[in-house]
């Protein structure tokens, strides 16, 4: 049994759609080929599924589960086997939450936008805070550093350019009294 997905093309400013140099009316789609798992009930193709994922790089436990229930297992399969590698000790929340921390902070992130992420990778909030506060990084001098990086070491000197740096730190989830001295602040 072979499925399908059937993908649209998106359409060019001329009407037209193109796929590989071709030009084909709107109206045509793509049919492309499904991978179909071949054992959607077995705990042991659950856990090398689960295990490929984890040689990758760190997964919260829903994260992992939510990822082989799109691949095809089924949900009690798939916790059955993350709750197995939790046991191993191959899977942890807590290992998950620490390098994401660190890769998010190593990208100039702030803590709103970490926690925000976390939560919807299913991690819990207290977990979330505690991992926060243990990681000791300092918010106000990671915002100066994440401005000064985009915009130079110069302050803005219009109101216009002081409100983008100031909305762009707040895009990448720095808290409002970081904000400001990020963008205000003399020392460094």
């Amino acid at each position: 049994m072979r499925q399908t997905i059937r993908k649209k093309l998106l359409p060019r400013r001329d009407g037209r759609a193109a796929l590989g140099g071709e030009q084909l009316p709107i109206c045509c789609s793509i049919i492309l080929p499904m991978t179909e798992p071949s054992a959607n009930n077995d705990p042991v193709e659950a856990r090398k599924k689960a295990m490929d994922y984890l040689a990758r790089r760190e997964h919260s436990c829903a994260e992992l589960c939510r990822k082989m229930e799109t691949f095809g297992f089924d949900s009690e399969v798939a916790l059955d086997a993350v709750e197995q590698l939790q046991k191993d000790g191959l899977q942890s929340d807590r290992r998950f939450v620490e390098a994401f921390v660190q890769s998010r902070v190593s990208q100039g992130k702030g803590p709103t936008r970490i926690r925000a992420d976390l939560l919807q990778r299913g991690i819990r909030d207290s977990m979330i805070q505690e991992a926060v506060a243990e990681f000791g990084q300092d918010w106000f001098a990671l915002a100066r550093q994440t401005r000064q990086k985009k915009y130079g070491v110069d302050e803005p000197v219009e109101f216009k350019e002081k409100v983008r740096q100031m909305r762009f730190l707040q895009y990448r989830g720095f808290e409002p009294e970081q904000i400001q001295a990020a963008v205000s602040a003399h020392d460094e």
